[in-house]
C-alpha cells in the first residue's frame, strides 16, 4: 500500500489552456502530511475519500506555499489550467480565491464514474469537453501575451510584454489584479518559480531562468516555497506535491 502519484501533459489542442493532469492516491492508510507550492496555475480538482461522492473544487493562484492534509483512502484527479482559461473556459475571475478555493457543482463538466478509472480516462474526458465548447474569440493581445510569458517561463520583464503585444503596463496590470488578483510582475516572478521545478526535481540547484545569480535564485526558492533549492530537489516523502508530480512527467513539448 503506497502513495501513488502520476502526472500526464495535454494534447496540442488545449495545450493553450492546460499546463498538464494529475492523480494523487492514498492507499498508505494513514493522513499523510504535504506541501502545494506556487506554480503559477489555476486548477480545477476532483477529490473522493472511500465511497463517498466526489467533490469538486477550483483553487486560485498561490503566492504563498500551503501545507495540505492528504487523507487515507483518498483520491484526487487534478487539471492544472493556464491562465487563458479562466476568461475563456470558465468566464469568471479568480482574484477572490487567491491563496485559496472554492467548491463548485458536482454536475459541473458531467463526470461519470469512468472519467475516474484513471487518469488517462480523466484526461481524455477534459479534452474532449475543452474541444467541444464554444469558446469566443480569443483576444489577440492576451493570446501572445500568454505566449510570451509561458515561451520564456516568466522570465521577461512587463516593459518587453508590453512592447511586443502594444498594451500598456497599466492596461495589462489591471487585467492581471481585476482576473487573478496579482500584479504581472508578481506573477511572472511565480511562474519562474515554478518553472524551476524540473529541473530542481533532477538535481540541478543552479539558475538556469534568469536570476541574477546564485543567491537571488535561493532567495527566490525560499520566498515561495519555505526552504532551499536542495531541499526542495530532495523532496523527502514527497512532502512537495508539484514536485512529485513534475518529476513524473515526460519532457514538456508544450510550454
Amino acid at each position: 500500500m503506497k502513495l501513488t502519484i502520476q502526472s500526464l501533459l495535454p494534447d496540442a489542442s488545449i495545450s493553450h489552456f492546460v499546463h498538464s493532469f494529475w492523480m494523487v492516491e492514498n492507499k498508505t492508510g494513514n493522513d499523510i502530511p504535504g506541501t502545494i507550492l506556487p506554480n503559477g496555475m489555476m486548477d480545477m480538482t476532483l477529490m473522493k475519500i472511500n465511497t463517498k461522492n466526489w467533490e469538486i473544487s477550483i483553487r486560485g493562484l498561490d503566492t504563498v506555499s500551503s501545507q495540505v492534509n492528504i487523507a487515507k483512502d483518498v483520491r484526487i484527479f487534478s487539471v492544472g489550467f493556464k491562465l487563458l482559461a479562466v476568461e475563456y473556459l470558465f468566464g469568471d475571475s479568480i482574484k477572490e480565491v487567491l491563496n485559496g478555493g472554492k467548491t463548485i457543482p458536482n454536475d459541473f463538466w458531467q463526470f461519470d464514474e469512468i472519467d475516474t478509472e484513471s487518469l488517462e480516462k480523466f484526461q481524455k474526458k477534459v479534452t474532449q469537453k475543452i474541444n467541444s465548447i464554444s469558446i469566443k474569440p480569443i483576444d489577440d493581445r492576451k493570446k501572445k501575451l500568454f505566449e510570451l510569458i509561458y515561451a520564456s517561463h516568466g522570465a521577461i520583464t512587463v516593459k518587453e510584454l508590453s512592447e511586443k503585444v502594444f498594451w500598456s503596463s497599466r492596461q495589462i496590470n489591471r487585467y492581471f489584479n481585476q482576473q487573478f488578483g496579482i500584479s504581472l510582475k508578481e506573477y511572472c516572478k511565480i511562474l519562474r518559480f515554478g518553472s524551476s521545478f524540473k529541473d530542481l526535481s533532477e538535481g540541478r540547484l543552479f539558475p538556469e531562468l534568469n536570476f541574477t545569480d546564485q543567491n537571488h535564485f535561493i532567495k527566490e526558492i525560499k520566498k515561495y516555497s519555505g526552504v532551499t533549492p536542495k531541499e526542495l530537489s530532495k523532496n523527502k516523502d514527497e512532502r512537495f506535491m508539484d514536485i512529485a508530480a513534475i518529476k513524473k512527467l515526460p519532457t514538456q513539448k508544450n510550454d
